[in-house]
């Protein structure tokens, strides 16, 4: 945020510096964090640091216990996520408490209870090096490409040539690029247009078939709208036109499983981990001890009872004492509430 630490010198716990309260100094006075632990046990927290850091800004200007304070830095935080996450949900018609939750990046599986309870989620998946998720990801992505072209066309007076043309244009210069890092490999073609009624602000995605395309293809156009548009917001606009405002076009070459990623850390602090922590539970709002299980010594089918923290080099997973957690068969932190 704008008053953000920055991660220059970044949270005060780093012991680099810093004086201002970071989510990172909350989160390690709430308990979350192994200090032995963190990032591999590659350097130290500064507790006194982190305490010194809140105390001075938050819990003594508003006569604040300090766990009181560090919990309140963490609600604001986890109730800006559920707002956005509501938000979201509104707008198109989401029901959250049916759906579940996937949480990964260095702090997100800290919070990520504490949000699934704020949104009414039952079950939240922590994937395999989730602190490392996107690196993960762009290394097992396949190869692909997308072009997008802006050619307004109204589905009234669709002017198929101009749009075959476009789409081989897009199809030549995506296969291409895809060629020249996946020489060899099968590829797959999707089309998209950005659609609206006449007169809207705002289009959205429609997924097309394959071309070409002939006159008769305004009237699919128009169908594959309206379902989607249906989709979205429950019902269709009878009597308005439709234009198209953009293309795209993306070829992608096929990959290998991504389940195939899931591969457990080698343990590098075991003999410094201790047994328990004393652990801040929301719902009671006093600390009490949570196991301490190191992720990396979990197989799949091993149940983990809350409270706990499953700890690994780049992140830690809270499992407060309303949830438990299991490992399925990629490795993978499924949490799941309690009855």
């Amino acid at each position: 945020g704008p008053e953000s630490a920055g991660s220059e010198p970044g949270p005060a716990a780093y012991g680099r510096g810093g004086s201002r309260p970071a989510v990172t100094d909350a989160d390690v006075l709430l308990g979350r964090i192994v200090p032995s632990t963190f990032a591999g046990g590659a350097f130290r927290l500064d507790m006194q640091a982190a305490e010194g850091a809140v105390a001075k800004a938050i819990a003594e200007p508003l006569s604040l216990a300090l766990d009181t304070a560090a919990f309140g830095i963490s609600e604001v935080v986890d109730e800006n996520m559920a707002a956005a996450a509501r938000a979201h949900a509104a707008e198109f018609g989401m029901d959250l408490g049916s759906r579940d939750m996937v949480a990964f990046g260095g702090a997100a599986p800290l919070h990520a209870v504490r949000l699934g309870e704020k949104l009414g989620v039952n079950r939240i998946v922590i994937p395999s090096e989730a602190g490392v998720g996107s690196a993960v990801g762009f290394l097992l992505a396949p190869v692909a490409y997308e072009v997008v072209r802006s050619r307004r066309q109204r589905l009234s007076a669709l002017d198929t040539d101009i749009v075959n043309r476009l789409m081989e244009e897009m199809y030549e210069e995506s296969v291409s690029v895809v060629r020249a890092g996946a020489p060899d490999a099968a590829l797959t073609e999707s089309r998209h247009a950005y659609m609206r009624y006449v007169g809207q602000g705002h289009e959205i995605a429609v997924s097309l078939p394959p071309g070409p395309y002939h006159a008769h293809h305004a009237g699919v156009f128009r169908e594959a709208f309206e379902s989607a548009y249906r989709r979205l917001y429950g019902q269709v606009i009878d009597g308005i036109d439709i234009e198209v405002l953009s293309w795209t076009l993306t070829i992608a070459a096929q990959g290998r499983d991504g389940a195939e990623a899931g591969t457990a850390l080698e343990a590098t602090t075991d003999g410094e981990r201790p047994q328990t922590q004393r652990l801040f539970d929301p719902s009671s709002e006093q600390k009490a001890d949570a196991a301490v299980c190191l992720r990396s010594s979990l197989a799949p089918g091993d149940r983990v009872q809350g409270p706990a923290l499953i700890t690994e080099q780049q992140t830690t997973t809270v499992v407060s004492s309303g949830w438990d957690a299991s490992i399925d068969r990629f490795g993978h932190i499924v949490l799941e509430r309690k009855p």
